[in-house]
């Protein structure tokens, strides 16, 4: 049932908790049946996303299968297969006192309604991929897509009630007005993706009914490149990593810690790595993303002048485009080091070694992902041992992200909770102990 008259928050949340009551979206069958047209959705129409992804954030085609479409359709894919063993009950040992015949286990049950806010880096991905997960457990959605990317926006909006049952789905587009009004509602859970600032809001916001949350953030994600490595390996993983949709990546690369000789030999190392992925003139590559919007753009053009430039520092704001650079002799006070960076600015730091850098990234925020280039076992030991972040991962950037058994998410200010997977499922329902005692 269709609902093409604008509704207000408050009567979208009491629509969807009323199908919720009935019990309509906890049978397996629905749950499945959802996944399964929400895959439809994605491979029937990956064209017009891909169209919108490329109108919002300048991707490529290849770039929007590879990071949004088929990504999500993987996540489904992963979750129909394994979801039936999710779901099923896990017995647990009972205590002698209470007697032979009695037994316990716990189940997982849906939260009701969740509120699903997304961000714009990634608009049809990082809406998609938890509403899967709500959906997988049973539960009513509101989707809110991200204003800032207002082409996927509008093809979500039309997309989803066509493929989903639209009385436990809805979808709320707007900007501030609208995701204020619906912070106002009641949810059984909020699932934020974006940055601490919004994040607090979001968490203010959620204390006044008790809702859970989880808040996916983002956080300079360091880069610590040891002695000895195969730099052009190394390089070239990091550029890949660094400049995929323009930098505009909340598990990118944000800066490199090495040490001074390694820096020299790394530097000439990414400037060939840079010209092998993007040409020599980037912004007439077909792959090279661009900046999302004017205010985006001007916050990272004064971010260019933090360090000497290895390659690029060339930026058109008329088409918000800012070539991948690379700067090096960066003082860990500038500037370009203060915050997220969050597009196509790469800065080498300089540190004596493995425990200046370690002291380096635990003196600052947990980021949302640390990176280690690195042949020495016990350099690894000790970043996993001696840091903490989000994720970790020893010689390429961004795949732990991929992998759909892994959690993905933050701590302290990079974010709480995790999703993909069975992690969404956990993230999605209350994890309900039962106790049986036979009364005969």
């Amino acid at each position: 049932m269709n609902h093409p008259t604008p509704e207000q928050p408050a009567d979208i949340v009491a629509r969807l908790r009323a199908t919720f009551r009935t019990g309509r979206t906890k049978p397996v069958a629905w749950r499945t049946e959802q996944l399964s047209r929400l895959r439809a959705m994605l491979t029937e129409n990956g064209a017009d996303l891909a169209a919108a992804l490329h109108a919002d954030l300048g991707k490529s085609t290849t770039e929007a299968y590879r990071t949004e479409i088929d990504f999500t359709v993987r996540e489904i894919d992963h979750t129909l297969d394994h979801l039936t063993d999710w779901l099923r009950p896990e017995s647990a040992p009972v205590p002698a006192f209470l007697g032979d015949d009695a037994s316990a286990w716990t189940r997982y049950d849906p939260l009701g309604v969740v509120l699903v806010i997304a961000p714009w880096n990634y608009p049809a991905q990082l809406l998609l991929a938890p509403v899967v997960g709500a959906l997988a457990a049973g539960n009513s959605v509101v989707a809110k897509p991200s204003e800032l990317a207002p082409a996927t926006s509008a093809a979500l909006a039309r997309l989803l009630p066509a493929y989903l049952d639209t009385d436990a789905v809805a979808v709320v587009e707007g900007g501030i007005p609208e995701t204020t009004a619906l912070l106002a509602e009641r949810f059984d859970h909020i699932f934020y993706t974006g940055n601490g600032t919004v994040g607090r809001i979001v968490m203010r916001a959620a204390a006044e009914h008790l809702t859970p949350v989880a808040l996916e953030l983002g956080g300079k994600s360091p880069a610590f490149v040891d002695r000895g490595t195969d730099l052009d390996v190394v390089a070239d993983r990091l550029v890949r990593g660094k400049f995929l949709n323009a930098g505009q990546t909340c598990v990118a690369p944000d800066y490199v810690l090495t040490d001074p000789e390694t820096a020299a030999a790394l530097e000439p190392a990414l400037v060939r790595a840079v010209e092998s992925l993007y040409g020599a003139d980037p912004a007439a590559s077909g792959e090279y993303g661009r900046i999302v919007n004017e205010r985006h753009f001007d916050r990272l053009v004064g971010l260019l002048d933090s360090g000497r430039v290895a390659v690029g520092g060339d930026s058109d704001r008329t088409v918000k485009y800012i070539a991948p650079t690379v700067l090096a002799d960066v003082d860990p006070e500038a500037p370009v080091m203060g915050e997220e960076i969050f597009g196509p600015i790469l800065p080498i730091v300089t540190v004596a070694g493995l425990s200046e850098a370690i002291d380096f990234i635990t003196d600052r925020d947990k980021p949302l992902a640390l990176y280690v280039f690195t042949e020495a076992e016990e350099t690894r030991r000790r970043i996993a041992d001696e840091t903490s972040s989000g994720g970790l991962g020893y010689g390429l950037p961004l795949a732990h992200l991929t992998v759909s058994d892994l959690p993905f998410g933050g701590v302290g200010e990079s974010g709480m909770g995790s999703y993909h997977g069975r992690y969404s499922i956990e993230t999605f329902s209350h994890r309900k102990a039962v106790l049986e005692k036979p009364l005969s």
